[in-house]
Protein backbone atom coordinates (compact mmCIF):
# COMPACT_ATOMS: atom_id res chain seq x y z
CA UNK A 1 0.00 0.00 0.00
CA UNK A 2 1.37 3.69 -1.25
CA UNK A 3 2.02 5.55 2.07
CA UNK A 4 0.09 8.59 2.87
CA UNK A 5 0.50 12.08 2.27
CA UNK A 6 -1.72 15.20 4.39
CA UNK A 7 -1.00 18.82 4.79
CA UNK A 8 -2.73 21.32 6.46
CA UNK A 9 -2.12 24.81 5.40
CA UNK A 10 -2.17 27.56 8.48
CA UNK A 11 -0.85 24.87 11.00
CA UNK A 12 0.98 26.81 13.37
CA UNK A 13 -2.00 27.18 16.11
CA UNK A 14 -5.27 26.83 16.46
CA UNK A 15 -7.20 24.30 14.50
CA UNK A 16 -4.66 24.14 12.27
CA UNK A 17 -2.17 22.17 15.07
CA UNK A 18 -4.95 19.99 15.88
CA UNK A 19 -6.04 19.18 12.54
CA UNK A 20 -2.39 17.95 12.02
CA UNK A 21 -1.85 16.41 15.13
CA UNK A 22 -5.63 14.19 14.84
CA UNK A 23 -4.16 13.47 11.49
CA UNK A 24 -0.54 12.16 12.80
CA UNK A 25 -2.62 10.20 15.05
CA UNK A 26 -4.89 8.17 13.29
CA UNK A 27 -2.33 7.60 10.04
CA UNK A 28 -0.08 4.89 10.05
CA UNK A 29 3.42 4.72 10.57
CA UNK A 30 4.61 5.20 7.12
CA UNK A 31 2.49 8.07 6.43
CA UNK A 32 3.69 11.36 6.57
CA UNK A 33 1.34 14.72 7.25
CA UNK A 34 2.99 18.26 6.66
CA UNK A 35 2.35 21.23 9.19
CA UNK A 36 2.65 24.41 6.92
CA UNK A 37 2.88 27.90 7.59
CA UNK A 38 4.43 31.22 6.74
CA UNK A 39 7.22 31.48 9.32
CA UNK A 40 9.71 29.13 9.17
CA UNK A 41 10.03 29.51 13.64
CA UNK A 42 6.53 29.12 13.83
CA UNK A 43 6.00 26.12 11.89
CA UNK A 44 9.45 24.55 13.99
CA UNK A 45 8.10 25.57 17.36
CA UNK A 46 4.45 23.67 16.25
CA UNK A 47 6.12 20.88 14.58
CA UNK A 48 8.02 20.44 17.65
CA UNK A 49 5.14 21.39 20.43
CA UNK A 50 3.20 18.16 19.42
CA UNK A 51 2.68 14.40 20.93
CA UNK A 52 4.06 11.21 19.96
CA UNK A 53 2.29 10.63 16.73
CA UNK A 54 2.42 7.46 14.67
CA UNK A 55 2.68 9.28 11.39
CA UNK A 56 5.62 11.54 10.46
CA UNK A 57 5.12 15.35 10.86
CA UNK A 58 7.35 17.22 9.05
CA UNK A 59 7.35 21.40 8.57
CA UNK A 60 7.32 23.33 5.61
CA UNK A 61 7.58 26.92 4.63
CA UNK A 62 4.00 27.71 2.96
CA UNK A 63 2.80 31.28 2.31
CA UNK A 64 -0.57 30.93 0.75
CA UNK A 65 -0.66 34.55 -0.02
CA UNK A 66 2.39 33.94 -2.42
CA UNK A 67 1.98 32.50 -5.78
CA UNK A 68 5.21 31.21 -5.86
CA UNK A 69 5.31 29.74 -1.97
CA UNK A 70 2.23 27.33 -3.47
CA UNK A 71 3.94 26.66 -6.95
CA UNK A 72 7.08 25.83 -4.79
CA UNK A 73 5.82 23.50 -2.64
CA UNK A 74 3.32 21.62 -5.22
CA UNK A 75 6.18 20.72 -7.10
CA UNK A 76 8.36 19.34 -3.81
CA UNK A 77 5.08 17.11 -3.20
CA UNK A 78 4.89 15.56 -6.64
CA UNK A 79 8.65 15.47 -6.50
CA UNK A 80 8.87 13.76 -3.28
CA UNK A 81 5.57 11.47 -3.46
CA UNK A 82 3.62 11.50 -6.62
CA UNK A 83 1.00 12.79 -5.49
CA UNK A 84 -1.13 13.92 -1.83
CA UNK A 85 -3.82 12.17 -0.57
CA UNK A 86 -5.61 14.61 2.28
CA UNK A 87 -5.46 18.53 2.20
CA UNK A 88 -6.32 20.78 4.52
CA UNK A 89 -6.75 24.66 3.39
CA UNK A 90 -7.36 26.38 6.67
CA UNK A 91 -4.83 29.21 6.09
CA UNK A 92 -6.77 31.88 7.07
CA UNK A 93 -6.12 35.62 7.67
CA UNK A 94 -7.77 36.95 11.40
CA UNK A 95 -9.29 40.71 11.54
CA UNK A 96 -10.74 41.59 15.07
CA UNK A 97 -13.23 44.16 15.69
CA UNK A 98 -11.48 47.25 15.66
CA UNK A 99 -9.69 46.36 12.38
CA UNK A 100 -11.01 48.52 9.42
CA UNK A 101 -12.56 46.98 6.34
CA UNK A 102 -10.98 49.40 3.77
CA UNK A 103 -7.35 48.74 5.43
CA UNK A 104 -6.93 45.49 5.78
CA UNK A 105 -9.02 44.14 3.20
CA UNK A 106 -6.12 43.70 0.61
CA UNK A 107 -3.96 41.49 2.27
CA UNK A 108 -6.87 39.74 3.64
CA UNK A 109 -8.70 38.56 0.50
CA UNK A 110 -4.66 37.53 -0.34
CA UNK A 111 -4.79 35.12 2.34
CA UNK A 112 -8.19 33.97 3.04
CA UNK A 113 -9.78 33.94 -0.71
CA UNK A 114 -6.97 33.96 -3.25
CA UNK A 115 -4.79 31.71 -1.03
CA UNK A 116 -7.73 29.31 -1.34
CA UNK A 117 -7.89 29.54 -5.06
CA UNK A 118 -4.25 29.14 -5.29
CA UNK A 119 -4.21 25.99 -3.36
CA UNK A 120 -7.04 24.70 -4.98
CA UNK A 121 -5.45 25.31 -8.59
CA UNK A 122 -2.11 23.69 -7.11
CA UNK A 123 -2.82 20.04 -5.21
CA UNK A 124 -6.13 19.57 -6.84
CA UNK A 125 -4.29 18.24 -9.76
CA UNK A 126 -2.57 16.20 -7.21
CA UNK A 127 -4.46 14.36 -4.89
CA UNK A 128 -4.68 10.67 -5.57
CA UNK A 129 -7.41 8.01 -5.91
CA UNK A 130 -9.57 8.11 -2.24
CA UNK A 131 -8.20 11.18 -1.85
CA UNK A 132 -9.54 14.47 0.24
CA UNK A 133 -9.45 18.38 -0.62
CA UNK A 134 -10.98 20.22 1.80
CA UNK A 135 -11.60 23.79 2.61
CA UNK A 136 -12.23 24.79 6.30
CA UNK A 137 -14.72 27.56 5.42
CA UNK A 138 -18.10 28.51 7.96
CA UNK A 139 -21.43 28.51 8.39
CA UNK A 140 -21.21 32.30 6.96
CA UNK A 141 -20.44 30.87 3.88
CA UNK A 142 -23.82 30.67 2.72
CA UNK A 143 -25.76 32.88 0.28
CA UNK A 144 -28.27 32.87 2.86
CA UNK A 145 -25.41 35.66 4.54
CA UNK A 146 -26.04 37.57 2.19
CA UNK A 147 -28.43 40.29 0.34
CA UNK A 148 -30.50 38.85 -2.41
CA UNK A 149 -29.29 41.41 -4.75
CA UNK A 150 -26.05 40.08 -4.05
CA UNK A 151 -26.77 36.43 -4.62
CA UNK A 152 -25.37 36.34 -8.38
CA UNK A 153 -21.89 37.55 -7.62
CA UNK A 154 -21.29 34.32 -6.16
CA UNK A 155 -23.69 31.76 -7.29
CA UNK A 156 -23.32 29.08 -9.92
CA UNK A 157 -19.58 30.64 -10.91
CA UNK A 158 -17.72 28.19 -13.96
CA UNK A 159 -14.21 28.85 -12.57
CA UNK A 160 -11.73 29.53 -9.97
CA UNK A 161 -11.37 32.45 -12.36
CA UNK A 162 -14.66 33.53 -12.11
CA UNK A 163 -14.34 33.41 -8.63
CA UNK A 164 -11.20 35.36 -8.33
CA UNK A 165 -12.70 38.14 -10.05
CA UNK A 166 -16.27 38.36 -7.55
CA UNK A 167 -13.65 38.41 -5.15
CA UNK A 168 -11.70 41.21 -6.67
CA UNK A 169 -14.42 43.37 -7.29
CA UNK A 170 -15.49 42.65 -3.86
CA UNK A 171 -12.82 43.71 -2.21
CA UNK A 172 -12.32 46.58 -4.47
CA UNK A 173 -15.89 48.18 -3.20
CA UNK A 174 -14.72 47.41 0.30
CA UNK A 175 -11.11 49.13 -0.01
CA UNK A 176 -12.97 52.39 -1.41
CA UNK A 177 -16.39 52.23 1.13
CA UNK A 178 -18.77 51.75 -1.84
CA UNK A 179 -19.46 48.24 0.32
CA UNK A 180 -19.90 50.32 3.10
CA UNK A 181 -22.90 52.35 1.30
CA UNK A 182 -24.33 49.21 -0.38
CA UNK A 183 -25.97 46.09 0.38
CA UNK A 184 -22.70 44.26 1.66
CA UNK A 185 -22.49 43.20 5.22
CA UNK A 186 -20.07 45.08 7.23
CA UNK A 187 -18.32 41.80 8.32
CA UNK A 188 -16.26 41.17 5.77
CA UNK A 189 -15.58 37.86 7.50
CA UNK A 190 -19.20 36.75 5.51
CA UNK A 191 -18.33 37.27 1.65
CA UNK A 192 -15.32 36.07 2.32
CA UNK A 193 -16.33 32.37 3.48
CA UNK A 194 -19.00 32.71 0.50
CA UNK A 195 -16.48 33.32 -1.95
CA UNK A 196 -14.70 30.28 -0.10
CA UNK A 197 -17.43 27.88 -0.90
CA UNK A 198 -17.97 29.36 -3.75
CA UNK A 199 -14.77 28.30 -5.31
CA UNK A 200 -15.19 24.90 -4.10
CA UNK A 201 -18.14 24.76 -5.37
CA UNK A 202 -17.04 25.97 -8.50
CA UNK A 203 -14.14 23.53 -9.13
CA UNK A 204 -16.07 21.04 -8.03
CA UNK A 205 -18.60 21.39 -10.94
CA UNK A 206 -15.31 20.92 -13.47
CA UNK A 207 -14.04 17.55 -11.51
CA UNK A 208 -17.17 16.09 -10.13
CA UNK A 209 -17.47 12.93 -12.80
CA UNK A 210 -13.75 12.32 -12.72
CA UNK A 211 -13.63 12.79 -9.14
CA UNK A 212 -16.85 9.97 -8.13
CA UNK A 213 -14.93 7.80 -10.61
CA UNK A 214 -11.51 7.82 -8.04
CA UNK A 215 -13.55 8.20 -4.60
CA UNK A 216 -11.87 11.81 -4.33
CA UNK A 217 -13.87 13.62 -2.07
CA UNK A 218 -13.51 18.22 -2.60
CA UNK A 219 -15.95 19.92 0.04
CA UNK A 220 -15.44 23.14 2.10
CA UNK A 221 -16.21 22.48 6.07
CA UNK A 222 -17.49 24.43 8.72
CA UNK A 223 -15.71 23.35 12.55
CA UNK A 224 -18.02 25.54 14.17
CA UNK A 225 -17.53 28.21 17.12
CA UNK A 226 -14.33 27.47 18.91
CA UNK A 227 -12.58 28.76 21.99
CA UNK A 228 -9.53 30.82 20.86
CA UNK A 229 -8.38 34.20 21.41
CA UNK A 230 -9.69 35.37 18.23
CA UNK A 231 -12.89 34.58 18.45
CA UNK A 232 -13.64 35.92 22.05
CA UNK A 233 -12.49 39.27 20.56
CA UNK A 234 -16.40 38.95 18.56
CA UNK A 235 -18.43 36.63 20.87
CA UNK A 236 -18.12 34.75 24.39
CA UNK A 237 -16.69 31.50 23.95
CA UNK A 238 -16.07 30.43 26.71
CA UNK A 239 -17.98 27.04 26.31
CA UNK A 240 -17.37 27.00 22.89
CA UNK A 241 -14.92 23.96 22.16
CA UNK A 242 -11.18 23.59 21.81
CA UNK A 243 -9.97 23.30 18.45
CA UNK A 244 -9.09 20.06 19.27
CA UNK A 245 -12.70 18.94 19.86
CA UNK A 246 -13.66 20.81 16.72
CA UNK A 247 -11.26 19.13 14.69
CA UNK A 248 -13.44 15.41 15.17
CA UNK A 249 -15.55 15.86 13.08
CA UNK A 250 -13.01 17.50 9.90
CA UNK A 251 -11.03 14.63 11.03
CA UNK A 252 -13.70 11.98 10.30
CA UNK A 253 -14.88 13.97 7.21
CA UNK A 254 -10.99 13.16 5.82
CA UNK A 255 -10.61 9.36 6.96
CA UNK A 256 -14.18 8.00 7.10
CA UNK A 257 -15.66 6.52 3.37
CA UNK A 258 -16.66 9.18 1.20
CA UNK A 259 -20.96 10.36 1.04
CA UNK A 260 -21.44 11.11 -2.24
CA UNK A 261 -24.16 14.11 -0.81
CA UNK A 262 -21.18 16.01 0.74
CA UNK A 263 -19.44 16.26 -2.78
CA UNK A 264 -18.59 20.31 -3.58
CA UNK A 265 -21.20 21.46 -0.35
CA UNK A 266 -20.37 22.78 2.89
CA UNK A 267 -20.23 20.22 5.45
CA UNK A 268 -21.12 20.71 8.90
CA UNK A 269 -20.82 18.23 12.06
CA UNK A 270 -21.75 15.60 8.58
CA UNK A 271 -24.62 17.32 7.11
CA UNK A 272 -24.57 19.65 4.20
CA UNK A 273 -25.35 23.13 4.64
CA UNK A 274 -27.59 24.35 2.14
CA UNK A 275 -26.40 26.71 -0.70
CA UNK A 276 -28.92 28.84 -1.44
CA UNK A 277 -32.31 29.94 0.44
CA UNK A 278 -35.14 27.97 0.58
CA UNK A 279 -37.94 29.25 -2.26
Amino acid sequence: MTSRIALVTGATQGLGTALVAGLAQRLDADDTVYLTGRDAARVETAVASLPATEAEVRGEVLDVSDPESVTRLATELERRHGGVDIVFNNAVMRVGPDDDPRAIIDDYAQVNNFGTTRVLRALAPLIRDGGRLIVVASSLGTLHFLAPVLHSRFDALPSLDAVDAATAAWSAEVRDGRARAGAWPGFINIPSKIAQVAAVRALAGQRRQSDAGRGILLAAVCPGMMNTPTSALWWDVSGAPSPAQAAGPLLSLALDPVKPDHYGELVRDGAVLPWRPAA
